[in-house]
């Protein structure tokens, strides 16, 4: 069964993000052996003055196939209980992946470019009978929660922080790399550039060891650009704008 465990604020200012939290989970259920992992993706949220986060409001969802669901709601929630800082509004939401409506996507969509509630976050998880619950604080992380996996099997938003096969939770190294051998080691599905054209398996890149593909079309998509004026040499697309879009 594939399960898409959505995270939310569930750090202050002094502590890590969202982010490490939803890797350091990840780690522990590889090492329980709860599931296979597929990826974490990172999802930038609307940034306004009446939405209350900690830096940069974004959530992050982890995909996994597992055969443990009940047990996997139950783990989730003890780290989350256990690991949400001091001060923070932690929120978890588990879906199945078969059962995301299309009312779960678009609230993702919403979500970046609206002010959401509390009180419809919890309304959705009601209509549709999916697991959504807040931890400390004021519990409002669960907006983005919710909104992390509506985007997240939405399929086109956000960059990838951890994917199967990339030497367990670190990003590739600096180096050159083959196409080829980042489609088969670095559980990326494709290389292309920002327009669209998909860059062949025998070109070579340039990675700076800061490696994010963005999810595009339900695909780990790194983008690149020409690094000189060999037709097949190509560098990572630089973090700013990789930031910028996702």
């Amino acid at each position: 069964m594939r399960l898409l465990i959505g995270m939310d604020d569930t750090d202050n200012k002094e502590s890590r993000g969202t982010g490490f939290k939803a890797r350091q989970l990840a780690h522990l259920i590889l090492e329980k052996d709860f599931g296979i992992l597929k990826g974490i993706t990172r999802h930038q949220l609307y940034v306004h003055p009446d939405i209350a986060y900690t830096s940069q409001n974004s959530s992050a969802c982890l995909d996994v196939e597992t055969e443990h669901t009940v047990e996997m709601i139950k783990f989730c929630t003890e780290f989350l209980m256990r690991e949400a800082s001091e001060g923070s509004d932690a929120g978890l939401c588990i879906i199945r992946w078969d059962h995301i409506t299309a009312d779960i996507i678009n609230w993702g969509k919403r979500a970046k470019k609206e002010v959401l509630t509390l009180k419809g976050a919890q309304a959705l998880a009601s209509k549709w009978n999916f697991f959504l619950q807040g931890f400390t604080g004021k519990r409002i992380g669960q907006i983005g929660a919710l909104a992390a996996v509506g985007l997240r099997r939405g399929g086109n938003d956000g960059r990838f922080i951890w994917l199967k096969g990339s030497r367990e939770l670190r990003d590739f190294d600096a180096g050159i790399y083959s196409v080829g051998e980042l489609l088969k080691s670095a559980g990326i599905d494709q290389v292309s550039t920002k327009e669209g054209t998909r860059v062949s398996e025998y070109n070579l890149v340039h990675c700076d060891g800061w490696t994010r593909p963005v999810l595009t079309e339900q695909q780990a998509v790194l983008l690149v650009e020409k690094s000189n004026d060999k037709d097949n040499e190509w560098k990572t697309i630089g973090k700013e704008y990789i930031r910028s879009i996702s």
